[in-house]
Order: structure tokens, then sequence, then C-alpha cells
């Protein structure tokens, strides 16, 4: 007899992972919005000598990396919640928030998780379409804003197109909804936004306890492989709910101990975001070279239509062969374009040959 799941199982989606990591040779890996740029030495060595301790468990409650954020962003240590990357507090979030008959609203397309919330949890999921610009249109997110509201999600700069909004719009939009309700801006992209200061929205925490700030030390840090994540949150009571649902070591050793010495090292993380907005420049202008027209990219990746009858899949596939992996639109939610993750000059110039003789 086969094994019977619970019945949220068959709604969950799969993650659209990104496929071709296991090829050999030179690959350009340009499909994950990773950083072209290895953690600093010191980051490695704090990681490294956090491996003598593993015969004990990590701190559960990553208090030392708090203290390290709330010395960094002001924000109190009691309303940060660490986690094993920031999708972890944000699944956390939906178990925290959702059940049968609440509702979630989010922009689509946007990150690819989101979906993942309402489908384990058995709430309603909203999806708004983007605007014509592939941004967040807010007044259509108010406009499905109800009682039954649990949590709203703003990714901003949006995953996959690469668009931001300016923070008078989600001042406005936050001040309009309803306390009861949960205003999530995943801002794990927002180093790389040229509309303002990265640390201007940690201001609206102190006058709305229902915003929660999602950031990562994934992209800019370059700490993928060792996942690690944090809220800055309006209230404590987000924190302990988002701790609650989740397995008490959420946050490896390793991890914590990499993340707190990144921190200490703030003008290295500025000197690479000009490394990378120099190079997506480079890049969409490449682009438009092709004849192909670029979102404005607020972050570490651009996404694009393709000319028309050309099929992203197809695309997707025949660059693999080639040794560029980027990712296809129609995983992430809409069909015909591409997000490429801006990498290191010669990794964009050969995407932007590749592309060349395929089109």
């Amino acid at each position: 007899m086969a094994l019977e799941f619970a019945e949220r199982i068959r709604r969950i989606p799969v993650y659209p992972a990104a496929s071709g990591y296991a090829l050999t040779g030179e690959v350009a890996l340009l499909a994950s919005n990773e950083s072209p740029y290895a953690p600093l030495p010191q980051v490695v060595d704090a990681a490294a000598s956090a491996l003598v301790g593993v015969n004990r468990y990590p701190d559960p409650t990553s208090r030392v990396l708090r203290d390290a954020l709330q010395d960094r962003y002001g924000v109190p240590a009691s309303r940060i919640a660490v986690g094993n990357g920031s999708c972890d507090i944000l699944l956390a979030a939906g178990e925290a928030l959702l059940e049968p008959g609440s509702e979630i609203v989010y922009s689509w397309p946007s990150f690819s998780v989101y979906p993942h919330l309402a489908a384990a949890s058995g709430a309603r999921a909203i999806q708004v379409p983007l605007d014509a610009e592939h941004r967040h249109d807010l007044d259509a997110m108010r406009r499905e804003i109800t009682a039954a509201t649990r949590l709203v999600i703003v990714c901003n700069p949006n995953n996959p197109t690469s668009t931001a909004l300016p923070l008078p719009d989600l001042k406005a939009f936050i001040a309009s909804v309803p306390r009861h309700v949960c205003v999530m801006l995943d801002e794990a992209y927002c180093e790389f936004s040229l509309l303002e200061d990265p640390d201007s929205s940690i201001a609206l925490l102190k006058r709305h306890s229902n915003l929660v700030l999602l950031r990562t030390f994934s992209k800019i840090h370059g700490l993928c492989g060792l996942r690690v994540g944090y809220a800055l949150c309006g209230s404590e009571e987000f924190r302990t709910a988002v701790d609650q649902v989740r397995q008490p070591f959420f946050a490896n050793a390793a991890a914590q101990a990499a993340a707190v010495e990144a921190l200490r090292h703030e003008h290295e993380v500025t000197r690479r975001v000009e490394l990378n907005l120099a190079e997506r420049t480079s890049l969409e202008d490449g682009l438009r070279r092709l004849g192909l027209a670029p979102a404005e990219s607020h972050a570490n990746f651009v996404w694009f239509d393709l000319p028309e009858g050309v099929e992203d899949p197809d695309m997707v596939a025949s660059l693999a062969q080639r040794g560029v992996l980027v990712r296809s639109g129609r995983a992430l939610g809409r069909d015909g374009a591409l997000r490429v993750t801006v990498g290191l000059d010669g990794e964009n110039e050969r995407f932007l040959t590749e592309l060349q003789s395929l089109l």
C-alpha cells in the first residue's frame, strides 16, 4: 500500500530550483542571484573557527548575532528574528499567521516561495498582477485587503523582475493597511537599489508594529551556502511567534559566526555594491545593443522579454548547453522572459555573446 500524505501536500508547489549545477567545466552561474564575490577571508576564518565546537549545539537564540544586528540597525535585539536563510522566517510567518479562512496578498510574478505559504496553511492566496513596468501595483493590492487578510508581502526590489518602488509609495501603502494585517517588506536585494538609502525603511518600524523587514546575508554578503537571514520586526510578538513554530536550532554555528564577522566589514559591502552596479549597467547596455529592453533593475540581476516567438525554456536549455545558466521566466511566473544574475565581467560578456548567437 502506498503512503498516504496530508491533503495539503497536493497543494504545495515544488520550488522551481535552478538546474545545471552538476555541469562540469567552466560554467557561468547566472541563475540564482548569488554574489560572484567570495566571502572575505575574515568571514571564512570566523566560520572555520566555529567548526571546532560543532560537537555542541549552536546558540538557539542567536544572541550574539542579534546583538550585532541591533548595533548595526538600532532595532532592539528582542525584535530581531534570525533564521536558516530568510526563507526560514518567511515560511514560519506563514505557519504563524495563516490558516484556513484567512488570506495572503502578494504581487505576481514575485518570489516563488510565496505561493507555498497559502498552500501549506490552507489560506486563500490573492495574487495581484504587476503593473506595465513590472512593479507592484500598491493601489490594487490595497483593494484586495479584507477582514480575512493576515499577511501582505511586498518584495522590494522584486524578484524576479528586479524593479523597486520608492519609499514614499511604500510609506503611504503601509499606513493604509489595517493594524491586524502583517506587512512584510522582503528586502533581500535592497542594497542594490539606487532609489534611496537601503536603511531608510527601518525608521518605519517605530511607527508600525505590524511591519516586518525581511533581509538576508545570502546576496550582498555572499553567504548563500551558509543560509542565514533575519527579520527586523515592528513588535516582539512577531519574533516570538515565528520562533514558536520552528525547530529550536534554526541557524548553525558557522553561519552565526560568519554573519557576525560580515557585519564588521560594511566598507567592503559598499565596494562590492559599486562593482556590481557597474557590471549591471554594462550588462543592461549589452542587452539594449541586442535590441532587448531590460526592466529598470534595482537588484543584482536583470529581467527582460525575449523577442516574440522565442520560447524562454528553449533559450535556457540552449544557453546551458553552452555553459551559461540563467532562469526561465516561465519557471518564475511569466512566459517569454529571462532572469539573469549580474556576474563578473567575463561571465556577463560570455552570456551576451552566447545570447546573440542564439537570437
